[in-house]
């Protein structure tokens, strides 16, 4: 992972995140313009503060590293290739859910190693809480220096499990499949990670996104962190995500679980062809 222990690389990036979610904080409680970067992109100047506050203090603290973001130079992307560790950093994941204002949105800090997540950092500045998991490490919420325990719930019968589901991107084939489970509770939430800590928490058992379902810095904090807790993350089909894989963009969508309920609701899955 690094010639440093996990809680040390930790410790160090802890502050990072939490600086950065100080910033959007400030943006969040004025008025803001918003960009589009895309059809249906958006993007603020929380983003792009974030994403230097980010860069220029992951850059010094640990110069040997690529970093891949989300509001990055498409040059770095490539970088990546050549090296065995690197960030995946969403700045501020959930804008849509900024610009409306519902406080799901969070910074979002993962690093890879050897194509795997080992190590995340998710900041929610709404809440102003913190959440990191490490390999070897175990999963924790970070809060007044003190490091509490998390992990996933031990749901095994799907009847009773909790699914949560995209807010902005409503998937009925997802529905239906939940349906055939006896899956009854679903929520909708903003924001990938949001989803995933609801995960890695016990709060909910299950988060499935059918189709594409964004791009690595999307993905690599939270999967370290479900992982660390106890969980299971792989695509849609089952395949685990692969961080050094030419394309940066989920395509083949994404599912978390508490890990007993994966092998069966992979199956509901490929139990006849979805599209988004």
């Amino acid at each position: 992972m690094s010639n440093l222990p996990p809680k040390e690389i930790l410790e160090r990036v802890i502050p990072i995140a939490r600086a950065a979610a100080e910033r959007i904080r400030a943006v969040y409680a004025g008025a803001f313009t918003v960009d589009f970067k895309g059809k249906d992109d958006p993007v603020t100047i929380a983003d792009r503060d974030a994403d230097a506050i980010i860069c220029s203090a992951l850059t010094q603290a640990f110069p040997e590293i690529p970093i891949v973001s989300e509001e990055g130079d498409a040059s770095a992307f490539d970088a990546r290739h050549g090296s065995e560790r690197v960030w995946f950093v969403d700045p501020l994941d959930g804008t849509r859910d900024f610009v409306d204002r519902n406080g799901e949105f969070a910074v979002m800090i993962g690093l890879a190693e050897a194509g795997r997540a080992v190590l995340g950092v998710i900041d929610c500045p709404a809440s102003h809480r913190c959440f990191v998991g490490a390999e070897g490490l175990g999963a924790f919420e970070f809060k007044d220096d003190t490091w509490y325990p998390i992990h996933v719930s031990n749901i095994d019968v799907h009847e009773h499990a909790r699914l949560v589901v995209s807010r902005s991107r409503p998937s009925p084939v997802l529905a239906e499949h939940a349906k055939s489970l006896g899956i009854t509770r679903i929520a909708s939430l903003g924001s990938a990670g949001l989803k995933a800590l609801r995960v890695a928490c016990g709060e909910a058992d299950i988060y499935a996104h059918l189709g594409v379902a964004g791009f690595r810095w999307d993905t690599c904090a939270p999967e370290a962190i479900v992982v660390a807790a106890g969980g299971r993350v792989t695509t849609s089909r089952g395949d685990p995500i692969d961080y050094r894989a030419k394309s940066l963009e989920n395509t083949e969508g994404i599912l978390i679980t508490n890990g007993v309920l994966h092998a069966a609701f992979l199956e509901a899955l490929s139990s006849k062809k979805s599209t988004c």
